[in-house]
């Protein structure tokens, strides 16, 4: 015994499916031709600064020997380094990347702690106090904008080491740091 298949269409829409017995189906609705979607801006054309800004990186990055592990979205940044068995040493660090005065001064912090040295200075907090100084310095050499915004992050982030190292038990504090406490 055969089953017998009906010739009758298959409805198109979900609609045509629930329209009530005996009425007429709802007419598709057209949609209308827009133009895509993109989350994307437009291509903007790198203005002298942004140039600027970019030649500084590549310079101090291929200057200190320097690797960005990666490029951080907030305005904080870390610099370390790896001593490999057979000798080598790996210059790391993570910061943003510059496109503005407080980035590129985040940025040049975390590369002065490798131009200093890691352990040249003593306390930790007169250790950040020269990569700050190193950041400030290759700013103005750089040409590039030191705004008070940048000078106060310098002052906070100064203030907040010299507490961190009081509270941890320092007894002395360096005569270059006796303004942030």
């Amino acid at each position: 015994m055969s089953r017998r298949r009906t010739t009758a269409p298959f409805p198109a829409l979900l609609w045509d499916l629930l329209a009530p017995r005996g009425g007429p189906a709802k007419p598709a609705r057209e949609k209308k031709q827009s133009r895509p979607r993109t989350n994307t801006r437009p291509a903007r054309k790198a203005g002298a600064m942004q140039q600027k800004y970019e030649t500084v990186t590549r310079e101090m990055l291929a200057r200190y020997g320097v690797r960005v592990r990666k490029w951080r979205t907030s305005m904080s940044g870390v610099a370390w380094q790896v001593t490999y068995r057979d000798g080598t040493t790996a210059r790391l660090i993570e910061a943003p990347k510059p496109k503005g005065p407080m980035s590129a001064a985040i940025f040049l912090h975390e590369i002065g702690h490798h131009a200093i040295g890691f352990g040249t200075y003593r306390p930790r907090c007169l250790e950040e106090y020269h990569a700050w100084k190193f950041s400030i310095e290759t700013m103005e050499a750089e040409g590039l904008n030191v705004t008070d915004r940048v000078r106060a992050r310098m002052r906070d982030s100064l203030r907040y080491a010299v507490a961190k190292a009081r509270r941890r038990g320092l007894k002395r504090v360096p005569e270059e740091l006796v303004p942030f406490l």
